[in-house]
């Protein structure tokens, strides 16, 4: 009974283990994703395009986003973002303001953590101006994963 016991608890203590290692390295992954507006990301708006969003490093909160032509990159600081179910998709989240667009989170498929970035200030006087109207438009635009060519 004792060893039953033991082998359960293990078990169950080595699937954690792996769920805890698993979920960060996900976390690293590079997403692409095709963006057909004109969005503000931090301090920077940035043209329509087809964009990398990762990690600058791998313990840091820094995410790269570039576009695949070269023409545009900025790195934005971001903080953790959860949910209460893994995401069925990876995908980019935007807040709509009439014609304008800002990058709100970053989720890949099958993680409960994303990332989220602070609203900008222009954000948040567009958010000032919407307060008596309501909330923003949410707008998801769903990535992939992507794998640079060795």
């Amino acid at each position: 009974m004792n060893k039953a016991l033991f082998r359960i608890t293990m078990t169950g203590m080595f699937a954690l283990a792996m769920l805890a290692v698993s979920q960060p390295v996900r976390a690293q992954e590079r997403l692409i994703a095709d963006i057909p507006f004109v969005f503000t990301a931090g301090k920077m708006t940035l043209p329509a395009g087809e964009y990398r969003v990762e990690k600058l490093a791998d313990d840091s909160a820094a995410l790269l986003i570039q576009r695949t032509d070269g023409s545009a990159a900025m790195a934005v600081i971001t903080f953790t973002a959860s949910s209460n179910a893994p995401q069925a998709k990876s995908k980019l989240v935007f807040h709509r303001y009439a014609d304008r667009y800002f990058l709100s989170q970053i989720w890949v498929a099958g993680n409960t953590r994303g990332r989220q970035l602070q609203k900008s200030p222009q954000e948040k006087e567009q958010t000032s101006l919407l307060a008596r109207n309501g909330k923003p438009d949410q707008v998801t635009i769903v990535a992939s994963l992507y794998s640079p060519k060795p």
